[in-house]
């Protein structure tokens, strides 16, 4: 069973959170898909990815053969790169996350409507047996695991 990470936004963008998530990642040697809640999101998300940091390689892709893709960017449900991480952004329904050993939940704290929806998936979770954490920004930009 996949365990279930809450990633709560305060200072930064979800441009500029998402990168470095899928580098790590990557680093573990796991592939990613990223579900997105709309086509807008979906293309910001694409150009961050490749502009984030000179210094930064992260492969993916939106259109073509996902089976090719280390990253895949989506609107779909499933898992059509294999991926063992699953980022939901912007509300999208994480579906079924068995087949991933970890999904995250990215969300802004900053917008009410997103803190209530997040905070209704966690009571999801947690009713339904799913691990789940919960994951600050810190004042330095760093991720904190909270209580």
């Amino acid at each position: 069973m996949a365990e279930l990470w809450f990633y709560h936004l305060e200072k930064s963008e979800l441009e500029r959170a998402l990168p470095p998530l899928l580098e790590k990642s990557l680093q573990r040697g796991w592939r990613a898909l990223v579900r997105a809640g709309n086509a807008e999101r979906l293309e910001q998300l694409d150009t961050a990815i490749w502009t984030f940091r000179d210094d930064s390689f992260v492969p993916h892709a939106r259109e073509g053969d996902p089976k090719r893709q280390p990253v895949w960017l989506t609107l779909e449900g499933g898992n059509p790169n294999n991926a063992q991480a699953l980022f939901l952004v912007d509300d999208a329904e994480p579906g079924d996350i068995s087949s991933f050993e970890r999904a995250c939940l990215i969300f802004d704290g900053r917008d009410p409507a997103a803190l209530e929806s997040a905070r209704s998936r966690w009571k999801q979770a947690k009713d339904a047996g799913i691990t789940a954490s919960y994951w600050k920004e810190s004042a330095g930009g760093r991720w904190e695991k909270q209580q």
